[in-house]
């Protein structure tokens, strides 16, 4: 459920349905060195999960129809694509370097200008995420993003999460924006759209919560800080600010603060209800009310006892609005919703009710009286004023059998998000601990009928990723997930239609399967009272559970022999095991230290490989005893990925470590012996194996890596000598550093691991299985550029460029040249190789795009270093042909 989530962020990082060019992050710094890496066109998009995780947010723009942002607490943040029912993402740019910036923590969309929205950005205000927030603003919708850099962390995935939301924008003056801080860090504004933000010095209570003050990692003793900003607009006019602001914190006795002269000055407001924590404040400015939820906790797990509370803006009246009284809550209230074409229309949500399941309310009379979405008949029977349809996202019922109350699918839990379309009462849409669900004949409820509940996810990819594998036949695509367990995918374009069950982990840490038996596949993982290991024979479509060995805390790491004879376990809580058949007896392997990371070799069934603190372990009697290799200069930590290469024994590529010490990737041909460290790899943090490219007889190599200076996915069809970049800096996914294989059976198809945007995979225009080491650049036929600057900070930008054959006979090569007006030099290419003398540019093709039929265009990008200016080049040439330049 929902509750391991933290655990799995966190051990992940201790350690999309998209083709074409999604946004890119702004102020990215650039390359510290001019680098050229050979690259590859690639169409990336997501093995469909539909959700997988917890969305704390859903924002609808006020004055555009169909406009609507969802955000997630490690996923990053997507827009709503109304034509097609699907959600976009749109901070897949966030590099590796700022990981942190996939957690989002407010969303605002600007009602004056709805091609503005804005994103607090930051996974956790403790030390496990090393860098500090951040603002991010767009003028395009989430096309591209400009970055404001805060001097303090913000929690994306932290506590209180689904409180909000904090970042709120001006409705008359949309140049000012304010931010509520976590960690006493206070209220904050922006008068300049975003660009810049200073504290309102005399705003007067920086919060008090925390949800454990004993807590010593700082992640649940973190003061929770201002939790929601709220104008009324009725207090304003055009391109004056607004006059009155309600500000939300995280203080059970002063919870809420007004402004009436637009921020001058604030103040407690008098007569307020004391003893909870105010989740949301949402203002109706037709009828005066402001409409709070409360509850004694910060959620999005907690919370025990809420009320909701209607204060009269006009005369200070405070009015409790609770719809059953305090005694019989056994949860909190949090989501929270105004029915903008009709105000007296309200809905809120028991966010914590785990057990029989989360409740919705509605009032139709401004809180006066109320309505549930469900109720008990004669107990324990329900009569559910909806029903639900799960078709598109059949893995929601958990394939569970519940006895009453509870049902399957559930309504939800952590259901902090509820948002009633402010141009359409009919369309309600909310967040939970695994999708977003909505109706579109939401007013059924009013005249006794039900409406109908459905997924609307399709897009929207969250789950944490720990581990794929890619079996040569088969399923193409079997994963491990943190929170939801894993799926078979037999088809990447369709949602599975269940997770791993029998057991149903709360999340699976390690998958293998027998090399030259793909039907038996193992895998392990967490449980809250159950076995860690479970066994398939028919390639993970059916599962029966083992037996774990004394001890066993947590799933850890599995490996099965090439012939699925034998087993080798690492799991949480008890030494390396090791067991013949599928696990009912496991024995202890002897001279492997606990903890280490497991692996087979994929040829011979008698060997397991090992690693832990910078040692490498090999055995050779199907894991009952293991032997320290002598291989030196090896990682000294724990942050490493190592795998055996199908059909070679003893072939081992090794990749991980960290910046202060040995990082990169190693490769042994005698079973771990000896390493060779590739001297062309800065650093590795996963390794694996696809199909080989035609005419090579080695497999192919793909890695997480930084390579010539750049972070990236990158590609090998030669074992390692030469690389090819096939991501781009628009798709980087930020930590990639869980998981990646190749398909053994499609060519250039990769599968990488992320943590909070799902599974992706890529496929590759390059058919030939690498560059041509000397293409030949000599066209001389017509030609047309289009040069765009695709974003742009301070000393630095991003371009794409489109050539085109307008001439009359096909390109064999091609070779574009220009001068920068303004001096700018190159830091990063891809798809094309370039040189640079001065001012004097030349990019040419590399392998895969040397042929340009006529009317064919190709495609490539760079970012550059600008200093005084960054103007446009005029003349482009291709040979001694000047291009048409648009």
């Amino acid at each position: 459920m929902r509750r391991t989530r933290i655990l799995t962020a966190v051990l992940a990082l201790a350690a999309g349905l998209l083709s074409g060019a999604p946004p890119a992050l702004a102020a990215a710094e650039p390359a510290e060195k001019t680098v050229s890496i050979t690259a590859d066109t690639y169409t990336w998009k997501n093995a469909r999960i539909d959700g997988g995780g917890f969305v704390p947010g859903i924002v609808f723009n006020r004055t555009e129809k169909d406009l609507a942002y969802a955000r997630t607490d490690i996923g990053g943040a997507y827009r709503w694509v109304e034509s097609s029912k699907t959600w976009t993402p749109l901070l897949d740019s966030v590099g590796w370097d700022e990981w942190g910036h996939t957690g989002v923590v407010s969303l605002a969309s600007d009602s004056v200008d709805p091609d503005r929205v804005y994103a607090a950005v930051g996974t956790y205000t403790n030390s496990w995420d090393p860098g500090n927030g951040a603002v991010l603003r767009s003028a395009d919708r989430g096309a591209s993003w400009r970055k404001a850099d805060l001097p303090f962390k913000l929690g994306g995935n932290m506590p209180g999460r689904g409180m909000g939301e904090r970042l709120a924008v001006d409705p008359h003056r949309n140049s000012v924006l304010y931010l509520g801080a976590p960690s006493g860090k206070g209220l904050w504004r922006s008068t300049d759209s975003g660009a810049t933000w200073s504290q309102v010095a005399n705003f007067p209570n920086v919060g008090n919560y925390v949800q454990d003050p004993s807590d010593t990692s700082g992640y649940a003793s973190d003061n929770q800080g201002i939790v929601w900003v709220t104008f009324d607009e009725s207090t304003g006019t055009a391109g004056s600010a607004t006059r009155t602001i309600y500000v939300g914190v995280a203080d059970k006795d002063n919870a809420v603060y007004r402004s009436t002269d637009a921020g001058a000055t604030w103040s407690r407001v008098a007569g307020q209800p004391t003893g909870y924590l105010a989740h949301k404040g949402v203002l109706d400015a037709e009828n005066g009310h402001l409409y709070l939820s409360y509850s004694d906790k910060g959620g999005p797990y907690d919370g025990g006892k809420g009320r909701l509370w209607r204060y009269a803006t006009a005369t200070g009246t405070w009015t409790d609005i609770s719809p059953m009284a305090e005694a019989d809550t056994y949860f909190g209230f949090s989501g929270l919703t105004v029915d903008r074409q009709d105000p007296g229309t309200v809905m809120a949500t028991a966010y914590s009710s785990w057990w029989p399941d989360t409740q919705i309310f509605r009032s139709t009379d401004s809180g006066a009286t109320w309505t549930k979405a469900w109720d008990y008949t004669s107990y324990p029977n329900r009569a559910n004023r909806y029903t639900m349809d799960v078709s598109s996202s059949p893995w929601l019922t958990w394939g569970a059998n519940p006895s009453p109350p509870e049902q399957t699918p559930k309504l939800g839990w952590m259901t902090e998000a509820l948002e009633i379309d402010p141009f359409d009462s009919d369309r309600m849409m909310y967040g939970t601990g695994a999708t977003i669900y909505g109706t579109e004949n939401l007013t059924a409820w009013d005249s006794g009928a039900q409406f109908t509940i459905k997924p609307m996810v399709r897009g929207l990819e969250e789950t944490a990723v720990n581990d794929l594998i890619s079996p040569p036949s088969g399923a193409p695509l079997i994963s491990a997930l943190g929170d939801i367990g894993g799926f078979r995918h037999t088809d990447l374009t369709k949602v599975p239609s269940m997770m791993f069950t029998q057991p149903n982990f709360t999340s699976t840490t390690s998958l293998d399967f027998a090399e030259s038996k793909p039907d038996t596949v193992v895998r392990a993982g967490n449980l809250d009272s159950g076995p860690h290991i479970a066994f398939s024979t028919d390639n993970g479509a059916n599962w029966f559970a083992g037996t774990d060995p004394s001890g066993v805390s947590g799933g850890g790491t599995v490996a099965a022999a090439a012939d699925g004879s034998r087993f080798v376990w690492s799991p949480q809580g008890a030494g390396v095991h090791y067991a013949t058949g599928f696990g009912t007896s496991w024995s202890a392997s002897s001279g492997i230290p606990a903890g280490a990371i497991v692996e087979s070799d994929r040829v011979d069934p008698k060997v397991f490989y090992g690693f832990k603190s910078g040692k490498f372990y090999v055995s050779t009697d199907g894991g009952a005893t293991f032997t320290a290799s002598a291989a030196a200069g090896l990682p000294s930590g724990d942050s490493v990925r190592f795998k055996a290469l199908p059909g070679a024994k003893g072939d081992v590529w090794l990749a991980g470590g960290a910046s202060d010490g040995a990082y990169g990737l190693w490769h042994s041909t005698n079973g771990g012996t000896s390493f060779t460290k590739l001297t062309n790899v800065e650093q590795a943090d996963t390794v694996g194996f696809g199909k080989a490219a035609p005419g090579a007889s080695y497999q192919t190599l793909y890695t997480s890596a930084k390579i010539g200076g750049v972070r990236g996915i990158f590609r090998s069809t030669d074992q390692g000598a030469t690389w090819t970049r096939i991501n781009d800096d628009a798709h980087q996914w930020g930590w990639t550093g869980a998981a990646i294989t190749g398909d053994p059976r499609v060519y250039g198809r990769v599968y990488i691991a992320t943590n909070g945007r799902g599974i992706i995979y890529g496929d590759s225009s390059d058919s030939g299985g690498g560059p041509d080491p000397d293409p030949d650049p000599g066209p001389t036929g017509a030609c047309a550029v289009t040069y765009k600057v695709t974003n742009q900070w301070q000393g630095g930008f991003q371009a794409d460029v489109r050539l085109t054959n307008t001439g009359t006979s096909a390109w064999s090569g091609w070779a574009l040249t220009w001068s920068f007006p303004d001096r700018q030099t190159i830091s990063q290419i891809w798809n094309a190789e370039h040189t640079q003398s001065g001012a004097a540019v030349t990019a040419k093709n590399v392998g895969w795009n040397a042929n340009v039929a006529v009317g064919a265009s190709v495609n490539f990008g760079f970012t550059a270093n600008w200093s005084t200016s960054n103007g446009t080049p005029a003349t482009f040439k291709v040979g001694d042909q000047t291009c048409a330049v648009s």
